[in-house]
């Protein structure tokens, strides 16, 4: 019998080259993924004390698991290449084939992660809506089943802090509280995908370790607004871990000499974390900046995400971007509207050159 697999096409699996006809990219608000470590985090990375991670001889992976712990309030912590792999082996961590995770109907690990978790785990998700990336007590407690022959054992609820498809917005804490107390009562572990965490501790003054204390896993990434080329890290119990650590072992294995990169998620720490109040506030200028311009829809930004729809202004997601393109400022379109993203490569004056080149594009 042939291999149906074969069959598929291969389209779309290899990223674009980068079009040599376009200029380089100027204003870079495609995504806070898009930052360059610092000529500082270069010399931290540099300097680093390394050794052999898979034989726990790395000082600098484990100061930063260690730190990594104490910050989220967990008793230990793995060093993980990216984000969506600390999703993956949390997930697999947690659950057993057929199990449900019970996530927003936005949420990374339904939407952007390649069905990772059916494919690899046997794992279904079920989606919940709410606003703005968000779930309530209500609608969660409307999906809990209880235990049934006849369904998938409910096993884990994932929830997303900050919220990407919801606009970047922040759990509202007495909210996300109530949620994972919820799920904790029906028997389910709790796990938050906490790409941009620290833009939700920043936004709300509530340290990491009280705003994620019901969370039984959590990870943070440093690729984002924190600046660093690679890594997270996903903290929990020890006995967590440890077993995180084995399906790490059974996806790749260990990173080495992986102090070089975990020096550049340390220097993030130390230098990166406060300055994301300056990335929210670029977001809310672009913010006002856009919705001075009739007939353009803006969110209110909560974090450094601003999502808008210039369809109103006579133009559509697409090809505004399209347009953008050839002045070297770099947007993306999801879920049907445009986001723009703000970091620490992106300063108060491309914002203000951003706002003047949408309006030259839509003829304003």
């Amino acid at each position: 019998m042939a291999d149906l697999r074969s069959a598929r096409p291969a389209a779309g699996y290899t990223p674009p080259r980068r079009d040599p006809s376009l200029p380089p990219v100027r204003i870079n608000l495609h995504s806070d993924t898009q930052t360059r470590p610092t000529p500082a985090m270069k010399a931290a990375m540099m300097a680093a004390e390394v050794g052999d991670e898979q034989m726990g001889d790395d000082p600098t992976v484990w100061a930063l698991c260690d730190r990594m712990a104490a910050l989220l309030g967990k008793e230990a912590a793995v060093f993980l290449p990216s984000g969506t792999m600390c999703n993956v082996v949390a997930t697999l961590t947690h659950c057993r084939p057929g199990d449900e995770i019970i996530a927003h109907e936005s949420a990374h690990i339904l939407t952007s992660e390649h069905g990772t978790h059916a494919a690899l785990g046997g794992f279904g998700i079920l989606p919940l809506r709410g606003a703005r990336g968000q779930f309530d007590e209500a609608a969660l407690t409307a999906a809990l089943r209880g235990t049934s022959r006849y369904a998938p054992p409910q096993t884990l609820l994932s929830v997303e802090q900050t919220a990407n498809l919801g606009g970047g917005t922040v759990w509202p804490q007495a909210r996300l509280d109530a949620v994972l107390a919820i799920a904790k009562d029906a028997g389910l572990s709790t796990h938050m995908d906490g790409a941009r965490l620290m833009n939700a501790v920043v936004a709300t003054g509530i340290p990491a370790a009280e705003m994620v204390k019901q969370c039984d896993s959590v990870w943070l990434d440093f690729t984002k607004g924190l600046g660093a080329p690679l890594g997270a890290v996903l903290a929990g119990s020890r006995a967590f871990i440890d077993e995180a650590w084995r399906w790490k072992q059974r996806l790749g294995g260990a990173m080495r000499q992986g102090g070089v990169c975990a020096a550049a998620c340390l220097y993030a720490l130390d230098h990166h974390v406060e300055r994301l109040a300056e990335d929210h506030a670029n977001a809310a200028a672009l913010a006002r900046g856009l919705s001075q311009i009739e007939g353009m829809a803006v969110e209110a930004p909560e974090t450094n995400l601003v999502f808008f729809d210039p369809s109103g202004a006579g133009m559509t997601g697409e090809a505004l971007c399209a347009a953008l393109r050839p002045h070297g400022i770099l947007m993306s379109v999801l879920a049907g509207r445009v986001r723009a993203c703000t970091h620490l490569d992106v300063t108060a004056a491309m914002i203000e050159e951003t706002v003047a080149a949408v309006r030259a594009a839509l003829g304003r």
